[in-house]
């Protein structure tokens, strides 16, 4: 099957990593999935959630924040200040994405502090949720990074890299990293969250009005690998 973008149904879009996007972050990218485009943003705050002392808990925290700017899709989006919350899709968002930091960051070499992690969508072309997570993974890094070069810490806390796709079937052909329109029209869609040991830290799959089996799940595990794969490389070449 050839899709409308002249795109092998295994094969990710152009994905492009602009580092430095937003000077006053400590670490920060634009990331590019064809038409989506993310910034991700990491600033580091000497402190930790009041949770957590009132826990005792050691090491630091990580907190992600993702909205859609309202000029981000076709017809403009209500900024979430304005209905004085944020939706539910929002929110499950930016847990997935703290999900998928916590999982690879070594909490207890962050130190007491709290690493905030903003994901903003620029423009809205289908998989804004793993753009996000494989962008803020760089951020990250490059947040990490900084607080070495500044004596504010030892060495890198982070454990592994992460990255994330979609993958789905549109009738009856498993794709990859999924567009608008082929998310729209996808039978199944699911979210793959992987290290870069290719280690799963999340899986999200469900059948819209329809059902999978086994081997068909197999399948579209099997391109998302292909897919993390690729977008590991390009991580590292951004960081290289």
């Amino acid at each position: 099957m050839n899709r409308h973008a002249n795109r092998p149904p295994h094969e990710i879009r152009p994905v492009t990593l602009e580092r430095g996007i937003a000077p006053h972050a400590q670490g920060s990218v634009l990331i590019s999935f064809g038409n989506t485009k993310v910034i991700c943003a990491a600033t580091i705050e000497e402190s930790v959630p009041r949770w957590m002392k009132e826990q005792n808990k050691t090491g630091g925290w990580i907190t992600a924040e993702y909205s859609m700017l309202p000029y981000s899709t076709l017809t403009r989006k209500q900024r979430d200040s304005s209905r004085g919350r944020v939706d539910g899709r929002g929110t499950e968002i930016q847990r997935l994405i703290g999900r998928s930091l916590r999982a690879v960051v070594d909490l207890e070499k962050l130190g007491q502090r709290t690493l905030w992690v903003d994901c903003d969508v620029l423009q809205a072309d289908g998989g804004t949720r793993t753009a996000a997570i494989t962008g803020a993974s760089v951020a990250v890094e490059l947040a990490g990074q900084w607080l070495v070069q500044q004596g504010k810490i030892k060495e890198l806390p982070l454990k592994n890299r992460v990255a994330a796709v979609s993958v789905g079937i549109v009738n009856d052909n498993v794709l990859v990293d999924l567009d608008y329109i082929e998310d729209s029209n996808a039978s199944v869609d699911m979210n793959v969250v992987m290290t870069d040991k290719l280690e799963f830290v999340e899986l999200q799959g469900s059948g819209e009005e329809n059902v999978f089996n086994s081997a068909q799940l197999e399948q579209m595990i099997a391109a998302a690998k292909g897919g993390i794969t690729r977008l590991l490389d390009i991580q590292r070449a951004a960081l290289a």
